[in-house]
């Protein structure tokens, strides 16, 4: 192999290299600032697709193009009517110059500590100036009491839970994100959305309402108690006057079968005995014997009597 051919093949290595060196692709969801030493040349790549710079010389700075979250802190704040709660809100933005976001925040760390120092003053700016009850509502629907637990005594010592909302919630992180949005637009930073995550009580309010809401379910469930114990009292009633009237109806018919019972015993009584009279005063009279003449009784009867005469027949025919 000749000198001007493994020339030839070095240069053909080293034209290779710094084209793989100068070569980089933008993804979908990236855009690209170059830098030469430190300096933005050219415009910003928003395109994907495949890219070129001069090797060593420009770096390509990639940023992402879709939406980016920024989570903040739970902090303390007092409210207009003097509640402290805690307030955790979230924010979605994105880059929408990429030089600018560049030049001044360099990074997403950055841009993420930048978004802290105006996102939070914002938050705690709006929640101060209001009342509790415009953080908590978006509306002034009308509420169910016992489903929101809000109580009677919640009303009387606190008379703006009926108030009409100025404001509500959503308008407040609507004024948050319109209040942060020219404060962020200095870093090429655009605010997609500002929410308010969670609103909680302070330990101390909390325990409070904790309590309160306790008595209320306790007092509810003591009133569905008592509107028991009445409807299963009611029920027993109802039950016994029926079972009384079962009875007395049951004792009623019993009652008149057995009259007839009587009158049809009586009559055929009669119809039998009516034949042979003499025969029927005969066993009336046993009757009589039977229940009167034992051991512990001692009957005295005159010899004209009608129950003698059958005593003493009983004597004559005696042996």
């Amino acid at each position: 192999m000749n000198s001007k051919m493994l020339t030839i093949i070095i240069l053909g290595a080293v034209g290779i290299f710094l084209i793989f060196s100068a070569a980089f692709i933008v993804d979908e969801t990236q855009q690209v600032v170059v830098t030469q030493f430190g300096r933005v040349v050219g415009e910003p790549i928003t395109e994907p697709g495949l890219k070129f710079r001069i090797p060593f010389i420009q770096i390509p700075n990639f940023f992402p193009k879709n939406l980016l979250q920024w989570d903040g802190s739970p902090g303390q704040i007092p409210t207009r009517d003097k509640t402290f709660i805690w307030v955790e809100a979230f924010a979605r933005w994105k880059i929408v110059e990429p030089v600018k976001f560049f030049q001044t925040v360099h990074n997403l760390p950055g841009a993420i500590s930048r978004l802290e120092d105006i996102i939070d003053p914002s938050v705690r700016n709006f929640i101060t100036s209001y009342p509790l009850i415009e953080a908590v509502r978006m509306t002034d629907r009308e509420l169910d009491l016992l489903e929101e637990g809000i109580g009677e005594e919640d009303i009387q010592h606190d008379p703006q839970v009926f108030s009409n909302i100025v404001k509500g919630r959503q308008k407040i992180t609507e004024g948050i994100l319109e209040e942060s949005q020219p404060k962020v637009d200095q870093f090429g930073i655009e605010l997609v959305d500002v929410k308010i995550r969670r609103i909680n009580y302070v330990e101390e309010v909390q325990r409070t309402v904790f309590d309160r809401m306790i008595a209320e379910r306790k007092q509810i469930a003591e009133k569905f108690r008592s509107e028991g114990r009445g409807e299963a009292q009611k029920i027993l009633g109802d039950m016994e006057r029926d079972l009384q009237q079962i009875i007395s109806d049951a004792y009623k018919r019993s009652e008149q079968i057995k009259g007839n019972a009587d009158a049809e015993a009586t009559v055929i009584y009669a119809e039998a005995h009516g034949l042979d009279p003499e025969f029927y005063s005969f066993l009336k009279t046993l009757e009589i014997y039977t229940k009167s003449l034992d051991d512990k009784n001692t009957l005295i009867l005159s010899t004209d009597s009608e129950l003698f005469k059958y005593l003493k027949g009983f004597e004559e025919i005696r042996p």
